[in-house]
């Protein structure tokens, strides 16, 4: 499946779309934030909205309808929440797009198109979620309005396939054990990042440290650690930076200077430093997020080797209910 066929067959098929509606779950809406922020940034007529699902159910936008795009995420194929978001969106007569790892799961059987993609450390950028998202919002942008940075964005993606591998090493050499050592010493730590890649500082702090490791830590949008949140700096107090790479950049540059001032305990992970000067600057900000991603899987990794915590195992999750 291809982002320019699968927007061109819908286009002809609804006539136009006004609105987007990105929804999932947890680390799937993560995936798709960028691409809402993509829209929200460059579109002049399309509207993008991005929802966890259960509250797309309760609260869903009056504006929802035959001219409506809802682009769903469910890793598993099985998330109740957004498939009951699946089957409303098509009860409002809206246009479905479901992503799926699980190709015999509930949400690849729905009436509704069904995109079943790979998942592994070698999948290329492009075949999976946080990849496939911001191309669907760029050929839906680029197709009913025009987007100049389109071929930037393809030439990015695929960069982003040169640019891992390199950072992985990099980041296990230089990162690793002291995070993990860290960790051990600090049973909180703060998680700042700005823009879109703010997705993953969020996604980093929720999935990868609180769900997958067990560790009690919290997220900071960058530009409001100055509006309350950097009255609690002190020395002694861990603090983990992701410094993006685009002009969100000027964001993450301010926090560094402060915390570097008033905290002993930092750890800064700069993207321009792992390979992110390789990709268009045109559309960094929508890509950061694919480079982080793959870093906080690795110093989950890293914590996980020195706690002997396996990132896959749960007590709560799919274990009892909820």
């Amino acid at each position: 499946m291809k982002p320019f066929n699968l927007i061109k067959d819908i286009i002809e098929k609804r006539g136009a779309i006004e609105e987007v509606y990105w929804v999932a779950c947890g680390g799937s809406l993560i995936d798709l934030l960028p691409a809402h922020m993509l829209l929200e940034r460059e579109a002049r007529r399309i509207v993008s909205g991005a929802y966890t699902a259960r509250e797309f159910c309760i609260a869903a936008p009056k504006r929802l309808g035959e001219h409506s795009l809802v682009v769903a995420c469910s890793h598993s194929g099985n998330t109740p929440e957004v498939l009951d978001a699946c089957h409303l969106a098509c009860e409002r007569g809206a246009e479905v797009v479901a992503l799926t790892d699980g190709a015999e799961s509930k949400i690849a059987q729905g009436a509704w198109t069904c995109w079943v993609y790979p998942w592994g450390a070698d999948v290329p950028a492009s075949e999976v979620p946080s990849g496939i998202a911001p191309l669907l919002a760029a050929e839906l942008l680029d197709q009913q309005e025009g987007f100049a940075d389109l071929p930037d964005l393809y030439r990015g993606v695929d960069t982003m396939d040169e640019v891992l591998p390199a950072a992985r090493e990099k980041v296990n050499a230089e990162l690793g054990e002291r995070f993990a050592a860290l960790c051990q010493n600090h049973p909180f730590l703060y998680i700042l990042g700005s823009g879109p890649n703010f997705c993953q500082t969020y996604g980093f702090a929720i999935c990868s440290l609180m769900e997958m490791q067990w560790q009690s830590c919290s997220y900071i949008h960058s530009g409001e650690y100055f509006h309350g949140p950097f009255e609690v700096t002190e020395p002694g107090v861990f603090y983990f930076l992701q410094m993006g790479s685009s002009e969100y950049r000027t964001m993450d540059e301010r926090a560094l200077a402060f915390l570097s001032d008033h905290t002993d305990t930092l750890m800064v992970l700069d993207a321009l430093e792992y390979g992110m000067d390789k990709v268009p600057a045109s559309v960094r900000a929508y890509l950061d997020p694919v480079l982080f991603y793959a870093m906080n899987v690795e110093l989950r990794a890293a914590r996980g080797k020195v706690f002997d915590h396996d990132p896959d195992y749960r007590r709560y999750m799919g274990v009892v209910s909820y």
